[in-house]
């Protein structure tokens, strides 16, 4: 009798789940796990842990949710709370396991992660299965070692020669260990949080395969807010401005050929426009990312990133400590940094201009920043956080702090989270240097590139 162990990493879904569709057919009984590895909770030597506490209840919630949604299909959810090397070894001795199915992984990490586990297990066989991109890596017209270094080189040629696979249905049975119970979802204290914190945090969005699909029919049919994303999407406030799709993705909870397929049936009964196609879009840049990434492997990591360039940074840790707690004195950037503290979510927008200011007005290395990002992002990816951080500071032109919260109406986001300028009007809340009655922190440095959009802002109507 075959007996598999099938491992959840981050593809915490029932439907296109590749992983958990083959086996149940290559199968006759299977056991079920996920571990939480506590060595992504600890504190790296710039002063935050690898993961905040943010990151862990979402992920709590994604896990708790993929767990009732095998109980529903008469299965169980084993969980580890030390680290996946300790925990698959001790579940292949207890239920005499001879397969093990599991997501193909691409980051070193990750990759080092099961090749330590491939050691201390060489007579389990091991099945991988590519689930994390649009296009199947297998179907687009490049090897990875010959992705463009473009966007555009990419994404024409595979949209042309590639085509994303059908989702997979989820399971309707499983066949499960019999007797085998799911286990509780060890205690935040184990990982080093303590009740309060865990008790006070509020991720923006709930985790898990459940409420991921209920936010992509939200947004589309429910709401038709796709219609409206092309020209909403670089907002910052609320909750519908953008799609909030990237959590789920990140952890798995919704397969972006789910998605797609979603937006295809959007486009043929609602409509079909720029916003439909800019979400597509996203997708492929995701992949685009995400291709590139495994291309470079461990530069995209490094001061230098792939390209070697050196950048005499300057490092300051005043000021790289004010920057995390949003209190550099640029009310655009210290709003967006607070959201990203108390929810571990900040819009597209937050990000660009919160890390063009770390790298070129702040100049502190890069790798700092994308550092603290993974930390707190719920939808925390790690080539989308790596290479947004390395094309920031190496591929985009500057993006201007000041004219951008002129530019896209930042007031009343810039009042939600900072709520020393909640009483000012909407020059003061742009640019409350320049007026001397608030406990709002003095900015770090004032740069002379920021004159031209101060003086728009003080001609504003109030």
């Amino acid at each position: 009798m075959k007996r598999g162990l099938v491992w959840f990493k981050n593809d915490l879904r029932l439907h296109d789940n590749e992983v958990l569709t083959t086996a149940i057919k290559e199968c006759e009984e299977l056991i079920f796990c996920y571990a939480i590895e506590k060595g992504n909770s600890e504190k790296l030597s710039l002063g935050f842990r690898k993961s905040d506490i943010n990151r862990f209840k979402f992920m709590e919630q994604s896990v708790l949710d993929l767990q009732k949604g095998l109980e529903k299909q008469g299965g169980h959810l084993l969980i580890g709370s030390d680290s996946d090397v300790e925990f698959l070894p001790e579940l292949v001795k207890k239920y005499d396991i001879s397969d093990i199915y599991a997501e193909e992984e691409y980051a070193s990490e990750e990759l080092n992660l099961i090749e330590e586990i491939q050691n201390i297990l060489p007579e389990i066989e091991f099945h991988f299965y590519w689930g994390k991109t649009l296009y199947h890596k297998d179907d687009i017209p490049f090897t990875i070692s010959k992705i463009p270094l473009s966007s555009k080189a990419y994404r024409i040629p595979a949209g042309k020669e590639s085509e994303p696979r059908k989702p997979l249905k989820a399971p309707t049975k499983l066949k499960s260990v019999k007797k085998v119970k799911s286990m509780k979802f060890p205690s935040c204290t184990k990982f080093g949080f303590t009740k309060k914190e865990y008790n006070t945090a509020k991720p923006l969005l709930e985790g898990g395969e459940t409420n991921a699909l209920k936010r992509l029919q939200y947004y589309t049919f429910k709401s038709e807010l796709l219609t409206e994303y092309r020209w909403t999407r670089n907002r910052s406030q609320g909750l519908d401005y953008s799609s909030k799709f990237s959590p789920y993705l990140a952890l798995g909870c919704i397969s972006p050929r789910e998605i797609f397929k979603k937006v295809n049936e959007y486009e043929d009964k609602i409509k079909k426009n720029q916003s439909t196609w800019w979400l597509v879009f996203e997708l492929v840049w995701r992949d685009f990312f995400t291709f590139k990434g495994m291309k470079f492997g461990d530069a995209i990591f490094k001061t230098k990133g792939y390209k070697k360039k050196e950048i005499p940074f300057k490092n300051n840790k005043k000021n790289f400590k004010r920057w995390c707690d949003g209190n550099t004195g640029i009310p655009f950037v210290d709003a967006h940094m607070r959201q990203l503290n108390e929810t571990g979510y900040m819009s597209n927008r937050g990000r660009v201009n919160c890390a063009s200011y770390f790298v070129h007005d702040l100049n502190i290395d890069w790798t700092w920043g994308a550092a603290y990002f993974e930390s707190k992002l719920i939808d925390y990816d790690v080539t989308s956080n790596w290479m947004n951080w390395h094309m920031q500071t190496f591929e985009m032109y500057y993006t201007n702090p000041i004219h951008q919260s002129n530019k896209y109406k930042a007031q009343d986001f810039i009042r939600e989270w900072i709520p020393e300028l909640k009483d000012k009007n909407d020059i003061e809340v742009l640019i409350p240097w320049e007026y001397d009655s608030t406990d709002y922190p003095k900015p770090i440095e004032l740069f002379s590139k920021w004159e031209r959009a101060i003086t728009l802002i003080k001609k504003l109507k109030v």
